[in-house]
């Protein structure tokens, strides 16, 4: 049964408008399976499994109680490719280009040209937010030294966490976020809704770094959600993402913190 938008996006090219609902393919089973599909796709499953492989193998996520850098990038790329397969997949198994989907109908040259400055844009959403928790709710600073630190320990190590943010985070969560704000536009309550549901379980994921880093990377999670929307591509979030993860990698490296 292939999903369709029952209002048809005026900035998609007619080859890719979706056909109207026929009499046979009622809206709550396309709402159920598009829910499926989120929960599939959510990377609770995806990471379960191939973290429940790496332990069965014998590799743990700490070491003497810092993250073991091994587990965190076999775990983190093995499921980038996974959720990707998966996301592109079910986008062909329901008659879904997912150039369309993912990418749209502009110029990705001219994605990754806008991508560069929304950077700068997504450092400052990240230091008002964390600074104005400082100034005005320093409680939620619950965590002082960031775990991720612990991965950082040689140039190597270093090499290998960029490489990681920018394929797992980067790359992967810009997919896996336009994906499911594709499938909450049509199927799931509409794009607000969808920015709501993501930016939360965004923040949520990264919660061991502090709730103050949870507030703040929900925020972020919704800005580059926004971006896809306005953009109908996530090549721009992409790359803002990405440059962003690397600045923080840097300052990390620069002074400790």
């Amino acid at each position: 049964m292939p999903f369709v938008d029952p209002v048809p996006n005026p900035q998609q090219p007619e080859s890719s408008q979706p056909a109207a609902l026929s009499p046979d393919t009622p809206p709550f089973a396309g709402r159920v399976l598009a829910l499926i599909e989120v929960l599939i796709c959510s990377d609770f499953l995806t990471q379960s499994a191939i973290g429940g492989t790496l332990f069965a193998f014998g590799y743990h996520p700490l070491v003497n109680g810092r993250l073991n850098i091994v587990y965190v990038v076999v775990l983190s790329l093995g499921d980038t490719l996974l959720l990707i397969a998966l996301i592109l997949l079910i986008l062909n198994t329901h008659g879904e280009r997912p150039r369309d989907v993912l990418f749209g109908p502009r110029s990705i040259a001219g994605e990754i040209a806008i991508g560069i400055p929304l950077i700068v844009v997504a450092l400052t959403v990240g230091a008002v937010v964390l600074l104005s928790i400082q100034r005005w709710a320093p409680s939620l600073h619950t965590v002082v030294n960031n775990p991720l630190q612990d991965l950082l320990r040689s140039p190597r190590d270093a090499w290998w966490f960029a490489f990681v943010v920018l394929t797992a985070g980067g790359v992967r969560e810009e997919i896996q976020r336009a994906f499911l704000l594709h499938r909450f536009n049509v199927w799931l309550g509409g794009p607000a809704v969808g920015v709501a549901v993501t930016s939360v379980a965004f923040g949520a994921g990264h919660l061991m770094q502090g709730a103050d880093a949870t507030i703040a990377t929900g925020l972020l999670g919704a800005f580059w959600g926004v971006i896809y929307l306005r953009r109908r591509s996530c090549v721009a979030a992409m790359v803002s993402h990405s440059g962003f993860d690397l600045v923080q990698i840097a300052q990390f490296l620069a002074v400790g913190r």
